[in-house]
């Protein structure tokens, strides 16, 4: 059943993001989306008010990826040119823009919270960003004190680019089951997962696929990856290891995999196909 509709004449919708709960009220509905377009804009919309509550420009790019703080307090945004920008949806205003990753469009940006001296740096939250030329940037945040400091850098090597391959995107995530470890897949010299330690500056453990991953998500509940691919397959994969379960029922390639909180639900899409999948003992 659809319930609400927010519609912008003239733009492309390209990435969106749920604002996270205050821990005070878990379990209420978080009421606000933020909504990345073609045109370089954000707009953070009321859901329980139907109305659009503030729009900012700190594009000048499409919008690739957007993000909320752990917190809900700032929101992180990444366009096709690169750059990062970190703006308040109080003030309207943009506090940081990153250029790290310039010149290769961002394809993941996420947010975790960490011990305040985890990793040796300030800063209660930890946020990463991964462009589709293979790298990975990790940083450590305090934004009330207008902190952000890089953690880490990682660059993965793939073969000599052939120009007619379809590349599947570079996609990272910080694993909720394994502290400090944040798990990377994407066009590589192997079709596989990496499993990266913060701690150890290195990868930690391999898990093999049947070919390059189009999306992927880590289940918050228990250690499963759900792992979507352009052969219209849906995998389950135990970690660190275990049989993994393949699933068909897609019509094009498996573009988004996302697990619900709970880890009880599985959202799956596609070109056209919308997917529910219920996951019974996880």
């Amino acid at each position: 059943e659809l319930v609400i509709q927010f519609q912008v004449l003239n733009q492309s919708c390209q990435c969106l993001a749920w604002k996270p709960h205050p821990v005070r009220v878990w379990g209420d509905e978080s009421q606000h989306v933020v909504a990345g377009y073609s045109d370089g804009t954000i707009r953070v919309f009321n859901i329980s008010r139907t109305e659009m509550e503030l729009k900012m420009h700190p594009h000048s790019a499409a919008l690739t990826a957007i993000a909320y703080s752990t917190d809900g307090e700032m929101i992180l945004s990444g366009g096709k040119d690169g750059l990062v920008a970190v703006s308040s949806p109080h003030t309207g205003m943009t506090v940081h823009v990153l250029a790290d990753h310039k010149g290769s469009p961002i394809t993941t940006l996420q947010c975790t919270r960490k011990q305040y001296h985890d990793f040796g740096v300030e800063g209660g939250e930890l946020w990463l960003a991964t462009s589709s030329d293979r790298r990975v940037s990790v940083w450590a945040s305090d934004w009330l004190k207008d902190k952000c400091e890089l953690l880490d850098w990682l660059s993965f090597p793939a073969p000599a680019d052939p120009k007619s391959l379809d590349f599947p995107p570079s996609l990272a995530a910080f694993c909720p089951w394994e502290h400090g470890v944040l798990v990377y897949v994407g066009f590589g010299m192997q079709k596989e997962a990496l499993f990266y330690s913060l701690r150890k500056k290195q990868v930690v453990r391999k898990v093999s696929l049947p070919a390059f991953a189009t999306s992927f998500s880590l289940s918050p509940a228990a250690p499963f990856m759900a792992l979507g691919f352009s052969a219209r397959l849906l995998r389950l994969q135990p970690c660190p290891a275990g049989a993994p379960q393949d699933y068909a029922g897609h019509d094009d390639a498996v573009e988004l995999c996302c697990f619900a909180p709970s880890g009880r639900g599985l959202l799956t899409a596609s070109h056209s196909a919308l997917l529910v999948w219920e996951l019974r003992g996880a």
